[in-house]
């Protein structure tokens, strides 16, 4: 059975987002429409229904980080605003977005609320879990992706072949009518 990992995640969010559309607990708010997704952004989102998509995008995150807060997943859905002549500065998402979505998915019964552990946060539920898996192995088996294994040819090593020595023959020279097959003659018959 695959899980998000196993898959592309634009793949896996367009997929939950098309499910969640089904489930009656998880709506877009009336305001939905006019908002941005944060106050990084110059205008409000071009799709219509960016909020199950937001939402599903929301889910994916907690089950790969969670525990996890509004605070963090701020700072994950932020961006740089453009100010003009001014530097680029970060801007976190909207808080409220990311609020009402976790308690959308905490009502339909795909998160719940950690209070346990060291780090305090919204952590999946066993349904939510099995809910995005079988989505994930849906996904994996359509697309037919199985590892592929890469076989190389087994080559022979190749033999390098040494060059040929070509023996050079004595450069013959004529001084004084004398030919001297060599240096070490030549200075030889110098001496003499």
């Amino acid at each position: 059975m695959a899980n998000i990992y196993d898959v592309d995640a634009s793949e896996l969010i367009e997929k939950v987002s098309e499910e969640l559309k089904k489930n009656e607990n998880i709506k877009a708010p009336d305001w939905a429409m006019y908002a941005k997704t944060g106050r990084h952004k110059e205008r409000v989102p071009i799709k219509n229904d960016w909020w199950y998509t937001r939402t599903a995008a929301v889910l994916r995150t907690v089950y790969k980080y969670g525990p996890i807060g509004v605070s963090k997943l701020r700072v994950k859905y932020g961006g740089k605003k453009r100010r003009g002549h001014k530097p680029s500065r970060f801007y976190p998402g909207s808080g409220n977005i990311i609020r009402k979505a976790l308690q959308q998915l905490e009502k339909a019964g795909f998160l719940k609320t950690d209070s346990k552990s060291k780090y305090k946060g919204r952590i999946l539920t066993s349904e939510g879990k099995s809910f995005l898996d079988k989505i994930s192995t849906q996904i994996y088996k359509g697309s037919n992706v199985q590892p592929k294994k890469i076989e190389k040819p087994v080559e022979q090593p190749k033999k390098v072949e040494k060059p040929k020595e070509v023996k050079k023959e004595p450069v013959k020279k004529e001084e004084d009518g004398k030919v001297q097959t060599s240096k070490s003659e030549a200075k030889t018959s110098q001496k003499a």
